[in-house]
């Protein structure tokens, strides 16, 4: 929700739904109605996403704005309020605090700045931890190493990689339009759960004795994938570089949070494998079988 004030008392009002561009609209996020002040009205209407709001004298310092519906729902809605003068306050609405209240004066800059790198820490980490398909592509990763030293390079490899590209997709530096890198990235799951098919005793490729570089390479592609979503969510314009970090940083933590989890599960799982050499065929199957859905369902977009 970015309101911005055009003359004294008057602000035009930007409402953004995440996927509302790529016509994949998250769910929820209809239900969803911005809610302003009482005594701000609406004079004109440009769109049904953008609008002026007159709010008189009062203004919006120390005003309250909300979000009706978002208690029901699982989204966070970034605010900005920009004044004509310059100053800019950024903040956040969560389903679990559904009002958020203008700060008045300039020091609340500063507290707006803690406001934007957890609002955007948090949700980076909600990105990684709901996209199944880069967790799963990560968990591809780690079945194919063997050692503690190549898991450490590999998932550090892909971390550099993915960081690379989405900050170059948010600095406008990159552009691909969403639909063929969410396929893409698919695919590179079903490429990696063939690797995982070959059998043990074979002579290791190239991916199984350079796995770092096939994370690095996929990594990148990876990045643009988390640049898609950060472009639905909205970067405050004043806070871009500390909104991408904290959204990278989130990202990161729970990308490491993923990999403690299963650390335990894939040791176990390893026994297993050594016991019945076929049984590494289990997990591939499953990831290949689902990356190729995830395949075929994102191929249709380019036709719908």
């Amino acid at each position: 929700m970015d309101l911005s004030e055009r003359e004294p008392g008057i602000f035009e009002v930007r409402w953004r739904l995440p996927g509302a561009e790529s016509g994949a609209l998250a769910f929820g996020a209809g239900d969803l109605t911005p809610q302003l002040p009482p005594h701000c009205r609406v004079v004109a209407t440009a769109a049904p996403s953008t609008w002026r709001a007159d709010c008189g004298l009062a203004g919006l310092r120390g005003a309250t704005l909300s979000v009706r519906g978002i208690e029901a729902s699982r989204i966070d809605v970034i605010v900005r309020v920009s004044w004509r003068d310059g100053e800019t306050i950024s903040g956040a609405v969560y389903p679990a605090a559904p009002e958020f209240v203008v700060p008045g004066g300039r020091a609340a800059s500063d507290a707006s700045v803690a406001r934007v790198a957890w609002s955007y820490l948090g949700l980076g980490a909600e990105h990684i931890l709901l996209g199944y398909d880069h967790l799963l592509f990560v968990l591809g990763l780690m079945l194919l190493v063997d050692s503690w030293s190549m898991l450490l390079k590999t998932i550090s490899a892909f971390t550099v990689a993915h960081s690379v590209t989405l900050a170059a997709a948010v600095l406008g530096l990159v552009h691909v339009p969403p639909a063929p890198v969410e396929a893409l990235i698919a695919m590179s799951i079903v490429l990696l759960a063939l690797e995982l098919t070959r059998p043990l005793d074979t002579p290791p490729t190239l991916a199984r004795r350079y796995p770092w570089m096939v994370a690095f390479v996929f990594g990148l592609l990876h990045g643009l994938g988390f640049a898609g979503a950060l472009a639905e969510i909205g970067v405050p314009s004043d806070r871009i570089a500390l909104a991408l970090v904290s959204f990278n940083l989130g990202v990161e933590a729970g990308q490491l949070a993923f990999v403690l989890a299963v650390l335990a599960p894939l040791a176990l799982a390893r026994r297993l494998t050594q016991r019945w050499p076929q049984a590494h065929l289990v997990p591939a199957y499953a990831i290949g079988a689902l990356a190729m859905a995830w395949t075929f369902e994102r191929l249709q977009r380019f036709w719908l």
